[in-house]
């Protein structure tokens, strides 16, 4: 069972600002609140996409999300924004943050030069320890993302588990861990939803 508080406060030793809601609406209305005037780079998510968060905060700022825009160039200028929104693939109560991605985008920008990374997050994506958050990582949230790309790969054709593949179809090519906030971001924010949201 996991414990959200301890989880807040683990991520907050580790110098992550946290804020916690009851559901989707008041996460968006907070970050609407948030960011008004702002260049903002939106990392591929299902999260983010069950929020309705780009049509939301399209309304005040310039944002950039190769979900909705040219794929190319929505990925250059998400790359220069100064504010980068993304989820993860588990976060673990101890407070590591857990990422696996294909070809880099949405994990290089949680790691430099942005000035402000917020990580959206819905319970379901939380795991009572580090190798637990990995085990999901691998095993359940790359997975199904491989799956919804109907990627030519075991884990779409077997069961739901990493089969650690060659094929050139793989979309886990690359994790990231972050222990602590990123030297040189001026702020990231852990936002945890206590609904089931993405992968």
């Amino acid at each position: 069972m996991i414990n959200i508080d301890e989880t807040i406060k683990n991520l907050k030793h580790r110098g992550f600002d946290v804020s916690f809601f009851e559901n989707r609406n008041e996460a968006v209305d907070y970050l609407s609140s948030q960011l008004k005037g702002e260049t903002i780079g939106f990392g591929g998510s299902m999260t983010l996409e069950a929020l309705g968060l780009y049509e939301r905060l399209n309304e005040n700022n310039k944002v950039f999300w190769h979900w909705k825009q040219d794929s190319g160039e929505a990925r250059e200028n998400a790359a220069a924004a100064a504010v980068y929104i993304t989820s993860a693939n588990a976060i673990a109560q101890t407070g590591e943050i857990i990422n696996i991605d294909g070809s880099g985008n949405r994990v290089a920008n949680t790691l430099y030069g942005k000035k402000k990374v917020y990580i959206i997050v819905g319970k379901n994506k939380l795991a009572e320890d580090y190798d637990k958050a990995l085990w999901r990582a691998r095993n359940i949230a790359s997975p199904l993302n491989a799956r919804r790309l109907n990627r030519n790969t075991p884990c779409v054709k077997g069961e739901l588990r990493c089969y650690d593949c060659n094929s050139p179809e793989r979309i886990c090519n690359g994790l990231v861990v972050l222990w602590n906030k990123m030297g040189g971001t001026e702020k990231a924010e852990v936002v945890i939803i206590d609904e089931e949201l993405g992968y």
